[in-house]
């Protein structure tokens, strides 16, 4: 029988706070005050995005500045939040046996345009610029090269489904045995390229995004990054398991059934070994696009006849792309953690208004609790361009 793998720790940084204290507190009670409007991303309009909530990003070791990008330090200031789980793990069980499995979708391209502009008005690049911090695999180098790790070490990019893959494939790295402890989650920051590219495709809106709600016009972007260790030790929380997909419907919009959404869910509830009236909260995907939102909706209502209480937090952080699977399942460990005494739900943050050709769920509102008693057991779905799906689930350990 595959060994059960838990999550004894988590460091976030997102809009909502620097550490998980302030990020707790502004989660449960709905904070969108992280959700800055800023001009200077799209050419002649402004753009609401997601923040990280930090006066500075630390700097990097001297001896890592090959890996210096905001995106690495974004990274660098959630990781600092475990180092004593960390380095307690690296004692136990020995750098080789240490895997790094990170997602993002930017990585440093932040830095990278500012190397092509600097070499548009220069013809070179800026002195010290190293390309190698813009490729997709340098977070994970990072990580791995910041703690000496030398087990497996490799980055998931699958647009915004990342970070939950990087769940899933850390927890397949240890029931195979080929490694016992894995730093699993995601970073991406924000950048022109990003939000340019969302401009173009007229999905993005300079109002706070309004999920599942009839006057819903696009999403925003946001930064963030959310980082577990996840272990074979036991921990009150457990990482029951993940469902994937592909729907191949669309290059980047969803199959409108979305049926490909539901297989993706179904298969996380069996890796969990529970039926769907036994699960106590589903983190949406939660886009606030006209497409994602009818797709989802249609999935959930289908898969929870009953009702399941579920909330996008999507206008607390913004869309933060790569990191969002890891840092939606960070919101679950969060209510699922001992110091959330009043069992409190993340709510869902929206004007109120229903969109009559959507199914209705079972939306949480600020202050809501977990009401069934026994075994708490919470989902958290990612949708992706491309059709890809991934559902992971979370829960009180045995």
């Amino acid at each position: 029988m595959a060994p059960t793998c838990y999550l004894p720790a988590l460091g976030m940084v997102n809009a909502l706070g620097s550490d998980l204290a302030g990020i707790s507190a502004g989660l449960f009670a709905g904070d969108t005050r992280g959700m800055v409007l800023e001009s200077d991303w799209l050419p002649g309009r402004s753009a609401r995005v997601g923040r990280a909530r930090m006066a500075a990003l630390p700097a990097l070791p001297a001896g890592l500045a090959a890996h210096d990008s905001r995106n690495n330090r974004l990274l660098l200031a959630a990781l600092s939040q475990i180092t004593t789980e960390l380095h307690a793990a690296i004692a136990r069980f020995g750098a080789h046996r240490i895997a790094v499995v990170l997602g993002t979708s930017t990585s440093g391209i932040f830095e990278g345009e500012a190397a092509v502009a600097h070499h548009a008005r220069h013809g070179t690049l800026p002195e010290g610029f190293h390309y190698g911090r813009q490729e997709l695999g340098d977070c994970a180098r990072f990580v791995a090269d910041a703690l000496a790790l030398s087990g497996p070490a490799y980055t998931v990019s699958t647009a915004c489904t990342s970070s939950a893959k990087a769940m899933v494939s850390a927890q397949r790295l240890i029931q195979s045995g080929l490694c016992d402890a894995v730093i699993a989650g995601g970073v991406d920051t924000l950048c022109r390229l990003t939000l340019s590219g969302f401009g173009a495709l007229e999905a993005t809106t300079a109002d706070l995004c309004n999920p599942m709600s009839a006057n819903r016009r696009g999403i925003n972007i946001g930064e963030a990054a959310a980082v577990f260790l996840v272990s074979r030790e036991a921990s009150p929380v457990a990482l029951l398991g993940g469902g994937e997909s592909s729907d191949a419907h669309h290059v980047s919009a969803p199959d409108p059934s979305g049926r490909g959404a539901e297989a993706a869910i179904r298969q996380a509830l069996d890796a969990a070994g529970v039926a769907p009236e036994a699960v106590s909260y589903l983190n949406l995907h939660g886009t606030a696009t006209p497409k994602n939102d009818e797709m989802e909706s249609r999935a959930v209502a289908r898969l929870f006849p009953a009702g399941v209480p579920c909330s996008s937090t999507k206008p607390l952080t913004g869309h933060t792309l790569g990191a969002a699977g890891a840092t939606e399942l960070g919101f679950c460990w969060l209510a699922l953690s001992p110091h959330n005494v009043e069992r409190r739900l993340p709510p869902h943050m929206w004007d109120g208004q229903p969109d009559p050709d959507l199914p209705t769920l079972a939306l949480v509102q600020v202050g809501d609790t977990i009401d069934r008693p026994g075994r708490r057991v919470m989902l958290s779905s990612s949708f992706a361009f491309g059709g890809s799906n991934c559902c992971l689930a979370i829960g009180d350990a045995r």
